[in-house]
């Protein structure tokens, strides 16, 4: 079941498991913090796309009664451990993974079939930042195998009428999620904001998108990870319940 350098944590939900491997690619609090703001209605038809590890397949999988959630990878080596995690959490039912990049979902899904679509896409655009020697973390962090625009796009196409949209992101990349959002009708209607500590930047954005939705852009309260002493806020520990392994 487990390679070098893996390890199994216990998610402590539902009796889940995840493998990971520290030296490849762990799952982070952004990750814990989209599954945690998306909302999913009973016998929902789901897609996470980029789904890493496959944490928010499954969060979802022991949070909600979603019918079907669908998971997109394009790195094989981190699929197959993602595989191998729903495997031994026997997720088959209603958990599904494909192995590709999310520019080609046509091959594998319909037209506006989902209710809801996730993202945690990469943070940096094409030719920013230092690039990492892990190709793992390149991949995950730059936009080397799809833009943000790609992603988008690929959640309005997928998404249904109403559909809804889910993605963490930097704030100082809003602009860009703002025109992309309308370009391919899905409306911003809900910001949160991630703080590392009070009275600091924030270094994160929850957005909520419908698609063709219309009206207003609630800014909720902010989010703060951690509290002046460095300890986890309430929220935080609301929100992770007793989940405190696995690269927090």
């Amino acid at each position: 079941m487990l390679k070098e350098g893996e390890r199994i944590d216990d998610l402590q939900l539902k009796n889940l498991k995840i493998i990971q491997n520290p030296k490849g690619f762990c799952f982070g609090v952004d990750a814990v913090l989209l599954a945690n703001f998306a909302e999913v209605k009973n016998n929902a038809k789901v897609l996470d796309m980029g789904t890493g590890t496959g944490i928010i397949p499954l969060i979802l999988y022991g949070k909600t009664k979603a019918k079907i959630i669908h998971a997109m990878e394009i790195q094989k080596e981190v699929a197959e451990m993602c595989l191998r995690s729903f495997n031994m959490n026997n997720t088959e039912d209603r958990i599904k993974l494909v192995t590709d990049s999310i520019l080609n979902w046509q091959s594998y899904y319909k037209k506006h079939e989902m209710d809801v679509v996730l993202c945690n896409p990469p943070y940096k655009a094409i030719n920013s930042g230092i690039l990492n020697n892990n190709d793992y973390k390149t991949i995950s962090r730059h936009e080397n195998s799809a833009t943000l625009e790609d992603f988008i796009s690929t959640a309005s196409n997928l998404l249904n009428s109403k559909g809804k949209f889910f993605m963490i992101h930097r704030p100082h990349r809003l602009a860009e999620i703002f025109e992309y959002c309308t370009k391919y009708r899905l409306a911003v209607k809900k910001l949160v904001f991630v703080h590392g500590k009070p009275n600091k930047k924030p270094n994160m954005v929850l957005v909520k998108a419908i698609k063709e939705g219309k009206g207003e852009v609630l800014v909720d309260a902010p989010l703060y990870v951690h509290n002046e002493d460095g300890t986890y806020t309430q929220k935080i520990h609301e929100i992770y319940g007793e989940m405190w392994t696995g690269g927090f």
